[in-house]
């Protein structure tokens, strides 16, 4: 769609390949003349691995989702954090600066995001994964005064923040989500990096804790998207007419 929309031929394909697939699923790809490739949930970090360069942001995050074809090489940037700021802003017309949030994963896509938002000037950073010793390390990467690691435990005492991100893979395999409603304020914005049904049981429990906005990151797959399209192709497309064809699509199931 942003392809047609710029006049530009492009073959967009989906190619599944697992961790043990995904070096030699690329270096095919490369070999049929792939110019450049989107990055999902669990290979992020791994493609890091694999780029000959990288960009500031990708490094500083520790995942790529956006690789870029340089002659023999492959280089790799990251556009989930800045996909995300533009839809909170744009879309939910929320400014994260000088507010509370809440982080629950610390994955590939949660790496990116939690930078972005430290980036943004947020005025505290907690990140809570089930792996305490993941959420320390990320928390410890960013090195800011306002960025914490806390445990799970730590949920039903904390204050309700201003916004509570979910980025694990728990919706992708129909887990039910259970926190302490407390985390959550009529005015806090609930977000999950997921789109459709994987999304639908984090949306359910923040509607039931009292949340009157709550969105997937549908926005923010696109945004990132065309962050990537830029980086291919130097032009970023207009994203609204894109999010409106898939908001019904979606909404029509």
């Amino acid at each position: 769609m942003f392809a047609a929309q710029l006049g530009i031929a492009l073959d967009y394909r989906a190619i599944e390949a697992g961790r043990e697939e995904f070096v030699d699923a690329l270096a095919r790809f490369a070999r049929e003349g792939g110019r450049g490739a989107n990055v999902t949930l669990p290979l992020k970090q791994d493609a890091l691995l694999l780029c000959a360069e990288a960009s500031a942001r990708a490094k500083r995050c520790g995942s790529v989702n956006t690789l870029i074809r340089d002659g023999e090489r492959w280089r790799g940037d990251s556009t989930d954090g800045a996909g995300l700021l533009r839809d909170l802003r744009e879309r939910h017309a929320f400014e994260p600066r000088g507010r509370r949030c809440l982080l629950i994963g610390a994955g590939g896509a949660a790496r990116a995001v939690a930078f972005a938002l430290a980036d943004a000037g947020i005025e505290r950073l907690a990140i809570a994964n089930r792996t305490h010793a993941n959420a320390i390390a990320l928390a410890q990467a960013i090195g800011a005064t306002n960025v914490e690691a806390i445990t799970f435990e730590e949920l039903g005492v904390t204050a309700a923040f201003d916004v509570v991100v979910h980025a694990t893979a728990a919706g992708h395999a129909n887990a039910e989500f259970r926190f302490p409603r407390t985390l959550v304020a009529a005015h806090t914005l609930c977000y999950d990096l997921s789109y459709g049904s994987a999304a639908l049981a984090f949306l359910r429990w923040a509607r039931a804790a009292g949340a009157t906005r709550a969105s997937d990151g549908l926005g923010m797959l696109i945004e990132q998207a065309a962050d990537s399209f830029d980086l291919w192709h130097g032009q970023r497309p207009d994203t609204a007419p894109v999010f409106a064809v898939f908001q019904h699509a979606m909404a029509s199931k």
